[in-house]
Parts: C-alpha cells; structure tokens; sequence
C-alpha cells in the first residue's frame, strides 16, 4: 500500500475526525499494509451502531487480527447472517462453544450458502486427551472366530417396513403371502406341519430394491436381519469359507426368528461346472447343506438372497426345500416412481413444487437408484447455482429436466439379457414373470 496514501487519509483525518467513511477507509489502508495494531487504534471511537453489516464485518476483522477479540465481538451487532456467522467464530475464540454451536446452526439454517466447513469442523471438535487420563491398554485375544463373525454379521439396526419403500405393489403382496404370514401366524402353519422359514431369492435389475425388500421383510416379521457381505465369507484360506458360512447359519439358528440376507449370492452359488476350483464347489456344497442338510434345523431362519443373474446359480439352489420361492422385482412402473420420486423430494428444498407425475412419465424403466440419481444431479445443479448466486436456491422442475439430459437408465441391458434367457432357457417356466412383464410394457 502507498504510504502516501496513508499519510494523506490521516491528514484528512485530522481535519475531519467525524467523518466515519474516511476513517475507515484509513482503516482499511493499514490493514492491507499489515499495519494492524495502528487500523485497531483508529477503530476505538467507533460502536457498531454506527457500522453498516459490511463495516462491522471490516472492523471486527481488523480486531481478531489484533488479538481482540472481545471487542470484535461488540461490533458484531447486525442481523445480517454474514455477521452473525462471524460472531459465531468470535464466540469460538472466545471459548464460548455452545453459544458459538447456536448461531452457526441458526445461519446455516436460514442461508446453506454461507456453510463453512473448517468452522463446523472447529465447533464439532472433541476436547483432545492431554494424557493425564488413564492410558489405553492393548488386550490379546486368540478368540478370531468370533471377533471374526462380529464383524461379517451384525444386525441392522433400524429396521424398515414395506410402507417404506415406494412401488412394488405386487412383489410386497406376494412376499406377504408367502414369506411374512408364516411369521404372523406360526400357530396355524404348524397346525399343518408347514415349517416357517426357508430360503427366497430375489431377482432382477440392480437398483430396483431388492436389498430394500429384503430390510423391509426382516422388519415386517419383526425378526432379526443379518446382513451377511459375501466378501467377509470368502476366504483363501482352505476349508475357512465353509467355516464362516456355517458360523453364520448357527448364529440365525440361535437367534431366530431370523433373517439372513445374501446379496450378490451368485458369489457363493455359482454353477459348479463352471468353476475350475474343487474349493468353490466345497462352498457351494456347504452353502446346500446349510439350506437343508440332514443335520440343521433351520426353523425360524428365513433365507433372503438377491442376485442380478439368476441365470448363473447352480440349479441345485432351485430344488424344493432351499431356494424354491422366487420373485423377480421389476423397474417400477409409472405409479411406483411417482411414489419413489415424492420420497426422494421430501424435504428438500422446493421438492414440493416440482411435477412429479410428469418426472415419472419422461423416466420410463428407470430403477429406483436411476431416480435417485436423478434427484442428486438436479440438487448438484441446484448447489452450483446457490453457491453463484450467494442465496439458497430452491429446487424446481427446471433442474430435473436438466437433470434428464445426463442421467440415462440402467435397466434396459439387463432386460435385453434376460429376455433371451426368457424365451430360450425358461426350464420350468422359472422367468414367466420376467416374460409377463416385457410383454406389459412392450420392451
């Protein structure tokens, strides 16, 4: 900064000490030449009542700076949320976290745009361990199998019902007819020596909410789910794979009623002539023996498998007694998406404003993750043009139809795949569902 410069504003200042404009202009002269302890001094016959919001901004900038921080916080007077995200960080300096926690949420609250992560992150920080605590201490355990098994199967927490998930109105039917009144009603079905439990496998595109019905079946049997992730199950080891598997089944079989859900199973039950590996076909065999071998009982224990490529599994999976109830879960129809299309807007800002019905007619055979996806790159869009603009945006059907130019459906290759499979390889009319449905919507 021209010194010049300076000297020129404090002789005007001379002249005219009055004269708020000028003197913060000098103000801000020496603050931009590093001069902060003489910016602070001309600050001190000035208050905040007589600061605009952007003034008071300068002038408690110029205080911080100077290591006053009490002082700061007295011109920080405005409601302008600018200000107010500023107090916040004073009070913070100042020690006063909850004080400073309240008025961070409150501005965020009412502008997004003014969101500042390293702040949060500040305001969020837990106290650090100075070391006069007890020390940590580090305990041997030989246990691997279950720490091991703690880890590939914990339940899920929050369980979901059907009312949950949007669509599927006929696939929730089914599954309720023949999977959950068994549960319901335990007293009549043993009356006719039906067993409750047994294995179902869900089929279909990705994204379609197969994992989401399987969730939702847990929660409307009011059992245990077990999420079980295949990759936790294999291992190189040989003979630890079965070990795992079996491990598994024992802990549904304790704590039944119980559900026990395999994504992706193809990984475990592949066809065993397609393997080149005695140890897969081990896996496969130990996976039947679970399902129904001579010595498991496995009453109470309902086993839920998704798959992608039903076409892959080995057909002893299909026989009576294990994996003899199949459903295939399709893209949702138009009524479906409109319903998944109002979840995924709730409460997002101007969700309610946008035309679902006509979102839901320009996305024929889009799964429910499509939509998803669709709705997260509109609210891109919708961030980009707050974060320009410096006021929150609200989202519309403009961002959606925007949106529609770059998010595409994934559906459509794997129905092209199993339509084939359909009409050419339909062993016991095992895809006439999949074939109902491509003659429905004409694909």
């Amino acid at each position: 900064m021209d010194e010049t410069l300076i000297h020129g504003l404090e002789a005007a200042l001379l002249s005219s000490p009055d004269n708020i404009p000028l003197r913060l202009s000098l103000v801000r002269a020496l603050a931009s030449a590093g001069e902060i302890e003489a910016a602070a001094r001309y600050l001190e016959p000035l208050s905040g009542e007589q600061l605009s919001a952007q003034e008071q901004l300068l002038a408690a900038g110029v205080l911080q700076r100077n290591n006053s921080a009490t002082r700061a916080l007295d011109f920080l007077i405005s409601t302008d949320a600018r200000v107010t995200l500023e107090r916040s960080r004073v009070l913070l300096t100042l020690g006063k976290l909850d004080e400073a926690k309240s008025l961070y949420a409150d501005v965020i609250r009412e502008n997004a745009t003014l969101e500042d992560a390293e702040l949060a992150k500040q305001l969020n920080a837990r106290s650090i361990d100075t070391g006069k605590g007890p020390k940590l201490r580090v305990i041997s355990n030989d246990d691997t199998n279950t720490s091991e098994l703690n880890r590939i199967l914990q339940p899920e927490q929050e369980a979901i019902k059907f009312l949950d998930i949007g669509g599927l109105k006929d696939v929730k039917k089914q599954i309720h007819k023949k999977i959950i009144l068994p549960y319901q009603k335990p007293s009549l079905f043993s009356r006719f020596r039906k067993k409750v439990g047994g294995g179902i496998l869900l089929y279909g595109p990705p994204g379609c909410g197969k994992t989401m019905l399987a969730r939702a079946t847990a929660g409307e049997c009011k059992a245990t789910f077990f999420n079980v992730v295949i990759s936790d199950i294999l291992d190189m080891y040989i003979g630890e794979s079965e070990s795992k598997l079996h491990a598994v089944f024992e802990q549904a079989r304790r704590n039944s009623p119980a559900v026990i859900f395999f994504d992706e199973v193809e990984a475990l039950a592949t066809k065993r002539e397609h393997t080149r590996e005695a140890t897969s076909s081990k896996l496969v065999s130990q996976f039947l023996a679970e399902l129904d071998g001579f010595a498991q009982d496995n009453h109470g224990v309902l086993v839920l498998a998704a798959t992608n490529v039903p076409w892959a599994l080995d057909p002893a999976f299909r026989r009576p007694g294990r994996f003899d109830r199949v459903q295939f879960v399709p893209p949702p129809d138009s009524e479906a998406r409109i319903e998944i299309l109002r979840g995924l807007l709730d409460g997002r800002p101007g969700g309610e404003t946008v035309d679902v019905s006509r979102v839901a007619r320009l996305t024929p055979g889009f799964s429910g993750a499509d939509l998803a996806n669709l709705v997260e790159t509109a609210i891109d869009e919708v961030i980009d043009a707050s974060i320009e603009s410096g006021n929150e945006q609200a989202l519309g059907n403009e961002y959606l139809l925007e949106a529609l130019k770059q998010v595409k459906p994934t559906t459509v290759e794997w129905l092209t795949t199993a339509r084939n499979y359909a009409r050419y390889a339909n062993e016991s009319g095992q895809y006439n569902d999949v074939l109902e449905f491509l003659k429905k919507h004409g694909k």
